[in-house]
């Protein structure tokens, strides 16, 4: 007999059945896992990825995660990215348990390459890079000792302590774990663990001239804070064993190193150093450009904490790297934001209407629902008069068979309204059409309708007297290639020029000027949109976060 209950249970990935091991061999008693973002640019959806992993593992198993800044090369960080990442970990709906910097263990990093060079673990080296790289040798050749190799720990030490002090310029001397040069793994071949730079850090100041490396700084950090499983992606699964290496000469907290899949998503690039690119030469605008996969961008668009945590889940974690179609990830958003979305009529491209049979002056207020997936946002006003606006591309003058919009003769009805039946309508010299002649029906008020017509199509529409100005921005997919990582050439080539549609002047419903911050709307039969943070009660501005369906996929088929 199957066992019916283990079949509903959802199948652990790889890293939960290494937790559950290691509690059930008495490894850990509990978990600590830990964020590690260097504060050099704003977190993107790859990072959401990384803070779900280590949080959600963290959250499943009752343990915890700490936040701890990368901040070894001052170079490339500043506070305004530091606050830019809690910022986003918060908003995503994750709490850290301790907020660390690789800075604070400066001193300890410190004293740990001072034990490595008297146990004969670490050298000074005076060679230059170039003179390094080539005695590294290649991945299919053997490299070369330095021939500052065999300096004495003595000799070793005051040197180190000399390049703290600032005695020596930048890029004279770096100190070298002494490792193996005939290693297979190229990270193994004496790894740089120091480097000299005169440079301002944003905590520290001054203090430092002399900083350590990624390598050196990560697994120690890891096990100063008792890290038991520190999770990666796989480009880090070759620094694996220098991380074991370090962790086992300085006889410290064996943290363990794990790698998953980093997370690549169709027609979008994860680089910091090329989305930095895009924003210094002002090919955004700015690093929450609403097209930039930044979570910042993101936010800005209108995307959800949930609706990320949730593409998050559905991609789950995987050991190979893959490409996961950015269609997915607005589908996640078009779920959660059909729940939480208040409705509005907005025409993009108006054409006017007039209601021929309706009296001149005469404004009548109809009840529109707010959100049919909420009965408790209740409804709202909509005002109804003669002359109406509605989309261009509703109204055909030659209309085929299977045309449910407006057309002569043909009826529609009104959103929350009454049903219409166009008569005549007017070009101008160009052959535009300028008006649209229409009649209504008294009976066939929506909720109350007994006229007995039946209408296919349903259209949104506007009151040109109440109708309030407001700029749309649509957007399209940043870059026309889908994975960038198989073109030649640069990159910047690929932008797409058409992935910012801005409509200077489309026309609301008044409800739309009580607009408060943070609601999400739902533009009938046209999308999901958002106010963007310029917005503001003498200009609305929205951005699209959505379409309502995949038109990409549509247009591409």
């Amino acid at each position: 007999m199957s066992d019916s209950s283990a079949e509903e249970r959802p199948s652990k990935n790889f890293l939960e059945e290494i937790i559950d091991k290691d509690l059930a061999e008495g490894r850990h008693s509990s978990i600590l896992t830990r964020f590690p973002p260097e504060p050099n640019g704003y977190l993107h959806i790859g990072h959401a990825k990384s803070i779900s992993v280590n949080f959600g593992l963290a959250a499943k198993y009752n343990g915890a995660t700490n936040l701890r800044f990368d901040d070894t090369n001052p170079v490339t960080e500043s506070t305004e990215y530091v606050d830019s990442i809690k910022n986003d970990v918060k908003w995503l709906g994750y709490q850290w348990k301790d907020e660390f910097y690789a800075s604070d263990y400066f001193e300890n990093l410190f004293e740990f390459a001072i034990k490595l060079i008297r146990d004969g673990n670490a050298y000074v080296d005076d060679s230059t890079s170039e003179e390094i790289a080539k005695l590294k040798g290649t991945p299919t050749s053997a490299g070369s000792d330095s021939p500052y190799r065999s300096r004495t720990p003595e000799e070793n030490e005051d040197l180190f302590r000399r390049m703290r002090a600032g005695e020596f310029p930048d890029g004279s001397r770096i100190v070298r774990a002494k490792i193996d040069m005939t290693s297979p793994n190229m990270l193994m071949r004496d790894p740089v663990i120091y480097r000299i730079k005169h440079v301002h850090h944003h905590r520290t100041d001054d203090k430092w001239c002399i900083y350590p490396t990624y390598d050196f700084a990560h697994g120690q950090s890891d096990a100063i804070e008792n890290i038991t499983h520190s999770i990666c992606t796989l480009e880090f699964m070759s620094h694996r064993e220098v991380y074991n290496w370090f962790i086992e000469k300085l006889d410290l907290f064996p943290s363990q190193q794990y790698e998953f899949a980093r997370l690549n998503i169709s027609y979008t690039i994860m680089s910091k150093r090329k989305l930095l690119q895009l924003v210094t030469e002002n090919h955004v605008d700015g690093w929450d450009d609403p097209r930039m996969p930044t979570l910042s961008g993101l936010r800005r668009r209108g995307y959800t904490p949930k609706s990320i945590r949730e593409f998050c889940s559905r991609i789950g974690v995987a050991k190979r790297d893959n490409l996961i179609d950015v269609s997915l990830l607005e589908f996640c958003a078009r779920e959660d934001l059909n729940k939480i979305s208040e409705r509005r009529m907005v025409v993009f491209d108006p054409v006017k209407v007039v209601i021929t049979n309706w009296p001149e002056g005469q404004v009548e207020q109809l009840s529109s629902e707010n959100n049919p997936e909420d009965a408790s946002t209740g409804d709202r006003s909509v005002p109804f008069s003669r002359e109406i606006y509605i989309e261009r591309d509703d109204f055909m003058e030659d209309a085929p068979k299977k045309y449910f919009r407006l057309s002569p003769g043909k009826s529609v009805r009104l959103k929350s309204a009454y049903i219409i039946t166009c008569e005549d309508f007017k070009k101008d010299e160009n052959g535009t059409v300028t008006e649209i002649h229409c009649t209504y029906h008294p009976d066939s008020r929506s909720g109350s309708d007994t006229s007995g017509i039946k209408a296919k199509g349903t259209l949104h529409w506007v009151s040109i007297d109440h109708a309030i100005p407001v700029e749309i921005r649509d957007y399209d997919r940043l870059f026309t290639s889908e994975n960038l990582a198989d073109e030649e050439g640069d990159f910047l080539e690929y932008i797409n020029p058409d992935s910012l549609n801005v409509i200077q002047k489309a026309y609301a419903e008044p409800a739309l000027a009580e607009d408060v911050p943070g609601h999400h709307y739902q533009f009938m039969r046209k999308g999901y949109y958002y106010a963007d943070k310029t917005s503001s009660k003498d200009k609305l501005v929205f951005n699209q976060t959505v379409g309502l369906r995949d038109t990409w996929a549509k247009i591409n088929k």
